[in-house]
């Protein structure tokens, strides 16, 4: 790396932190088939915000590059994980929008899927993740251009809206009552992540290079 690249907007604190956010979402929603769907639900509650906050930190990013950033996940890929989520949702997986713009034309309720926005957060994520672990500046710097575009015009809301129906599962008393074991021993490591980076908060600890 350059020395006139260390001080570029991609390797800032902010782009480091966002990186290592994004690149815990997209684990974490890879290996959902290891966590009960209350301990999922519940780490995407604390975990979502955490990614909306980073997001919304990255300073105004120039884009670079007139070509835009390839793309790494494929339809098939993102398909396979839609369908491992909409299966472990269940009937959970469908919620009313209420802040939703086709619902100015529609007489009827118009209905969403947690498992769907979630994959498409993960979508602009992981394809993020695939270049800004190439270490090439340039696209590094397009890479997060996009991926910020995006979050303002597109997943960001998803993840506002989708938060609103996890927080109402967690709270579900229904939820509950299908739970017939306490997942916190066996999802431990799983929910490390997130409470020692609220730990890390606390004690001044920042993200590095390392947490990629």
């Amino acid at each position: 790396m350059k020395e006139q690249d260390s001080e570029h907007i991609a390797f800032s604190k902010a782009a480091i932190e966002f990186a290592a956010v994004a690149n815990e979402y997209c684990n974490f929603i890879e290996g959902q088939q290891q966590y009960p769907l209350k301990a999922f639900l519940s780490t995407l509650q604390k975990l979502l915000p955490l990614l909306y906050l980073k997001t919304s930190m990255l300073p105004p990013i120039d884009d670079e590059n007139a070509e835009t950033p390839e793309k790494y996940l494929s339809e098939v890929d993102y398909n396979f994980l839609l369908g491992k989520l909409n299966n472990k949702l269940g009937q959970h997986d469908t919620f009313l929008e209420v802040f939703d713009q086709a619902m100015q034309f529609s007489e009827t309720s118009v209905e969403q899927s947690i498992s769907e926005n979630l994959c498409d957060i993960y979508q602009d994520l992981k394809d993020f993740i695939f270049v800004y672990r190439m270490g090439t500046t340039e696209l590094m710097n397009d890479a997060l251009w996009e991926c910020k575009n995006n979050f303002e015009e597109f997943w960001g809301q998803k993840l506002v809206n989708v938060l609103r129906a996890i927080h109402s599962l967690v709270y579900s008393e229904a939820l509950n009552e299908e739970q017939t074991t306490d997942p916190g021993q066996k999802n431990k490591k799983g929910n490390n992540w997130v409470s020692k980076h609220f730990r890390n908060q606390e004690s001044n600890e920042e993200f590095s290079d390392n947490d990629l």
